[in-house]
């Protein structure tokens, strides 16, 4: 089991776990309960979060280096105040001041893609990576900054995934904490880049030559640390940027390339969200996201069938008890997206892809609420869901309307989890210009395999 999570976190859960309502064994020292059901979901995660709202040593270890004490993997009273100065940066009551940088840089990508050669293939993965960094960068640092610094991120970031330790063998053995954890030199050095970079943005925009642009950087610059009366420290900057920088174009960068990945096994479902995309007047707006109630529902379904984080693991920090047995302190309490989403009890066709789902009246209203949780849950739920949730749908339309991306034809897309759930460490499709021949007619296209559809199943 050690050796396939060091390959990936998704690669040793047996058939059964896709049934099974609580799991429960034991690892060396450790106790792991993974909580497969709504019920036992809200029950660790909601009713006794204050028992079970710290991170597992593995996260924590893993991230360290790069987010220091970032809100992230932050617990106790350092996550309560850096939340109260973070959370209401991103509020959902923000969302339109917050959006137009992804209409502008979703507009420049598509433009940039009407230009290329459609014989030539690109990665989307590092495309969407590069994007979604472009837009972080000018939502927290503003306008005027961007581009270079965004793509050493993108790089570094993927560098410092693939070297980072995967499994926290010294926590499984019960050593505590500060026994020191080893990471890689390129993983060292990757945090560094970042890090670097970061210093430098934030420098920036405190010290007034960004001017008086609107950022995010500058808003939590004008928050009040609730502890101490004052703003946060300068460490505590860097630290937060990293987590939003993270979260903001990480999660949302895989999230877009699964869901081009998924529309081009699905013609029809690709016909349908771009005539939606199509009935827009433009590159698609915080105004328009009422008339795109299908590309949000290709997103919560892409979000189902690969959540970006999908496996959300905490340390109990008192004895507690779930599904009426006792849970010992420092047991590992675990929720896995990867299988609740795709529970057989709880999905009808758990791994065909059908948006259809997300509509209103459709199967994913009459779930439980916690039978969905892409951005986590309870009181550490994602304080930018709503803010990626906008931006997967704004950039998607925006881009669909100008290409259609089909997968290089003998391509194999495996999904791999270290820290976030990639398509593999690339993903090589074809931009076909809208209007090119064959395009959206329902016959078989690059890439496509034969007998793919709406409903095409990924297990």
């Amino acid at each position: 089991m050690l050796r396939s999570l060091r390959r990936s976190f998704l690669d040793f859960w047996p058939q059964a776990c896709f049934e099974r309502e609580i799991l429960r064994r034991r690892v060396l020292m450790r106790d792991i309960i993974i909580c497969n059901s709504p019920a036992t979901v809200q029950e660790a995660f909601v009713d006794n979060a204050r028992v079970f709202e710290r991170k597992s040593p593995q996260m924590r270890h893993a991230l360290r280096p790069l987010l220091g004490d970032g809100l992230f993997i932050s617990d106790g009273a350092l996550w309560k105040e850096r939340r109260r100065v973070v959370a209401p940066v991103t509020h959902v009551s923000r969302l339109a001041a917050l959006t137009p940088p992804i209409t502008e840089a979703a507009a420049e990508r598509a433009a940039a893609w009407s230009r290329r050669d459609p014989a030539q293939p690109i990665d989307m993965l590092a495309e969407m990576g590069h994007l979604t960094a472009e837009i972080i960068c000018r939502t927290i640092f503003g306008r005027q900054l961007g581009g270079g610094a965004a793509a050493t991120v993108v790089s570094a970031f993927a560098e410092y995934q693939r070297a980072v330790a995967q499994t926290d063998l010294i926590s499984l053995l019960g050593l505590p904490d500060w026994v020191p954890r080893w990471q890689p030199r390129r993983a060292r050095r990757a945090s560094q880049r970042i890090q670097a970079v970061l210093d430098g943005l934030i420098e920036h925009v405190l010290s007034g030559r960004a001017g008086d642009e609107a950022s995010l950087i500058r808003s939590m610059a004008e928050g009040i640390n609730p502890a101490t009366g004052r703003p946060m420290e300068k460490e505590a900057f860097r630290n937060e940027a990293a987590v939003l920088f993270m979260a903001g174009h990480e999660t949302t960068a895989n999230t877009l390339a699964w869901a081009w990945y998924l529309l081009s096994q699905s013609p029809p479902v690709l016909a349908r969200l771009q005539a939606e995309a199509d009935a827009l007047d433009g590159p698609a707006r915080f105004a328009d996201l009422d008339r795109l109630r299908y590309t949000r529902a290709v997103v919560e379904e892409t979000l189902r069938l690969y959540p970006p984080v999908p496996l959300l693991a905490r340390e109990a920090v008192a004895e507690g008890e779930i599904d009426g047995q006792a849970v010992r302190k420092g047991s590992l309490v675990i929720a896995v997206p990867w299988l609740l989403h795709r529970h057989r009890k709880l999905w009808q066709e758990p791994d065909a892809f059908r948006p259809e789902r997300f509509l209103p009246g459709g199967e994913a209203a009459t779930k439980p609420r916690y039978a969905w949780i892409p951005f986590a849950i309870g009181p550490r739920v994602c304080t930018g869901a709503a803010f990626g949730l906008t931006e997967a749908v704004l950039c998607l339309a925006t881009l669909a309307r100008v290409v259609t991306p089909w997968l290089v034809p003998g391509t194999v897309v495996y999904p791999v989890c270290r820290l976030t759930l990639r398509p593999g460490d690339t993903l090589p499709m074809l931009l076909v210009p809208r209007g090119a021949a064959g395009h959206a007619q329902g016959g078989v296209q690059p890439g496509v395999q034969a007998g793919a559809q709406a409903g095409t199943r990924h297990g």
